[in-house]
């Protein structure tokens, strides 16, 4: 497998405190990392660290495209809590669509195969039968998928999701986790989550964050 991210020996504090120490890891194509450790840890530092929000303090990033290093990669993030205002006049369609503004200018407008990839990623999530309503209509475990659907509609090399299931039933968090199963085909995924049994259950790599990085053998309980 290729490598699309190496972080090397980074180091981040907030005020006098070390938040992470030192901290070194690969992530591969098709990688689907979980990432577990308590409150205050550093699970969210390293995140903001990968989406290119904060600077370490010491150490480096390196990003890769078909082996070769790049400035950068597209990256999809589903947040923990979510900012949208539900009600803000917007559809679920809009929404995903929006994942591809990016690449949009003031005269860029969207084209028909940007329209034909939000329809993809409706039908991909089971979103069929809601996508025009308001986002103030939609439950809170639909928002989170349509909010999935912003995160994967620009096919990002990495997907980061901090702590997906925060709106979700156990059925929906079943059918969450079978859709993060698909996209793990053509995005390598980290997840943040304290369900420790569903990072067992569906991530291939375990990673410790508690101011240092520790990898965490699955096959031991």
């Amino acid at each position: 497998m290729k490598p699309i991210i190496q972080i090397n020996n980074i180091w981040a504090n907030y005020g006098k405190r070390d938040i992470l120490q030192d901290v070194s890891l690969i992530i591969e194509e098709n990688d689907f990392l979980g990432i577990i450790g308590p409150n205050g840890g550093g699970k969210t530092t390293l995140v903001k660290i990968l989406l290119g929000l904060l600077k370490p303090e010491k150490g480096s990033i390196i990003f890769y495209q078909d082996g070769k290093p790049v400035d950068k990669i597209i990256m999809g993030y589903l947040p923990q809590f979510s900012q949208i205002d539900k009600k803000f006049p917007i559809s679920a369609r809009e929404v995903i669509l929006s994942g591809l503004a990016h690449k949009k200018s003031v005269f860029n407008k969207y084209n028909h195969n940007d329209y034909k990839r939000v329809d993809e990623i409706i039908n991909q999530l089971g979103l069929n039968g809601i996508e025009n309503r308001q986002i103030g209509q939609l439950s809170g475990g639909q928002l989170q998928r349509v909010l999935l659907g912003r995160a994967i509609v620009a096919h990002p090399q990495l997907l980061i999701l901090d702590e997906p299931n925060t709106y979700l039933d156990s059925e929906g968090e079943e059918r969450l986790y079978d859709s993060l199963e698909q996209i793990n085909k053509e995005s390598a995924i980290i997840l943040v989550s304290h369900d420790q049994s569903s990072i067992k259950r569906y991530a291939k790599r375990i990673a410790l964050v508690d101011t240092s990085l520790e990898m965490i053998n699955k096959t031991k309980e």
